[in-house]
């Protein structure tokens, strides 16, 4: 949504930043980092995007996350109703 506050967590370098929607194309799967951020977030680094909002104790009762899982290009990939982790894969060497 314009203009809402949203947390962005950098999970390839751990930056975290807080900063507000500005739509780009319809369509076009870009997600872009602008200002003094963009120092923050390199291309091709995995983000996550985290926007929150105000319910009420009856609201709260059933909650129904909203989490989306996307490839590459921002196309969704999966509906998720809790967090995942990215799995990371460490290399060790003698």
């Amino acid at each position: 949504m314009e203009n809402e506050k949203v947390d962005i967590y950098d999970v390839t370098n751990g930056s975290r930043l807080a900063t507000y929607v500005i739509p780009g194309r319809t369509g076009s799967g870009e997600v872009g980092i602008n200002g003094a951020a963009a120092h923050l977030v390199q291309t091709g680094d995995l983000v996550i995007i985290a926007a929150y909002g105000w319910m009420t104790a009856e609201e709260n009762r059933d909650p129904d996350p909203q989490g989306r899982l996307r490839d590459e290009r921002n196309r969704i990939t999966e509906r998720c109703a809790q967090e995942r982790t990215p799995l990371c894969v460490a290399a060790f060497t003698d």
